[in-house]
């Protein structure tokens, strides 16, 4: 047992000097809007940055992959999407109805990729996110298999909006078929290309459907403008969206990652850490 204290100590003694670093914070509005060219610094350029940062998302991670907790809140919303999506339809329509739904952390689960960023002490990058993508092994998320059956019974289209690149198309198609997802084929599966903005691919989806629900754990997945949050975090966009917000479009939880983590730390590695610490002295009472 004594032989792995060295190594509790040496991550405990990195954790020290990666929390207590003695940088000037960067003078940054952490709630300005953050660019989709902003990079990811490599862990091999900071590793204590990437491993610290990896921790940081330990109990997030845990919650997303573990508890019951998340499990009746997916379940939830699904349940709150047929009413929705019942009451949409009754409503007058000349064209097709279509159900446009974003696909991680709202369809598929990717906690698993979370939990192994934790494990080895890395934060995302294109490659170890391809290398999980590519094994096409993502679980389905409470009530989402359930839920697009009985929308597709109802007679409507299922589209998936992405933000996963094109080159990963093919596997997440075979993913989603795997799993018995209606619509999972090269039509309906709409990823990215060139852009995160899906604002086009849903003008696509549009020009020959009814859009009767759109679900997805971003709200950007129901529209662009909410990736501004530069006034108190974007939070009015939302109150003055209620309306809308309410009757189409169902909000999935996730804890991890998404728009709302990258206006206070932005989405370069090198930058998070003291931009989060300025958000806590900033909040702290």
């Amino acid at each position: 047992m004594m032989k792995n204290v060295p190594l509790a100590l040496s991550i405990a003694a990195t954790l020290a000097v990666a929390c207590s670093s003695t940088r000037k914070a960067p003078e940054a509005n952490a709630t300005a809007a953050v660019s989709d060219a902003q990079t990811t610094t490599t862990a091999e350029a900071v590793p204590y940055v990437s491993f610290a940062l990896s921790q940081q998302n330990a109990d997030a991670a845990i919650y997303q992959n573990s508890s019951a907790e998340i499990r009746r809140l997916f379940q939830q919303c699904y349940e709150l999407a047929r009413l929705r999506l019942d009451a949409n339809l009754a409503k007058s329509h000349v064209l097709p109805a279509a159900v446009i739904v974003d696909i991680d952390e709202t369809v598929l689960d990717n906690s698993p990729y979370q939990i192994t960023g934790v494990a080895k002490g890395r934060t995302f990058t294109q490659a170890n996110w391809a290398e999980w993508t590519a094994k096409a092994a993502a679980k389905a998320l409470p009530g989402a298999l359930d839920f697009l059956r009985y929308a597709k019974g109802r007679g409507c289209s299922i589209f998936y909006i992405s933000n996963r690149s094109i080159a990963e198309r093919e596997a997440t198609i075979k993913n989603l078929a795997s799993l018995g997802f209606p619509d999972a084929d090269d039509r309906h599966v709409l990823c990215m290309d060139k852009t995160s903005d899906k604002t086009e691919r849903r003008a696509q989806v549009k020009a020959s459907h009814y859009i009767a629900l759109l679900c997805g754990d971003q709200l950007r997945d129901f529209d662009e403008s909410f990736k501004d949050r530069t006034t108190d975090y974007g939070r009015p966009r939302v109150d003055a969206a209620q309306d809308t917000l309410r009757n189409y479009f169902i909000m999935l939880p996730n804890a991890m990652y998404g728009t709302w983590l990258d206006a206070v730390g932005g989405k370069t590695d090198s930058l998070k850490l003291d931009l989060k610490q300025n958000f806590f002295s900033k909040h702290a009472y």
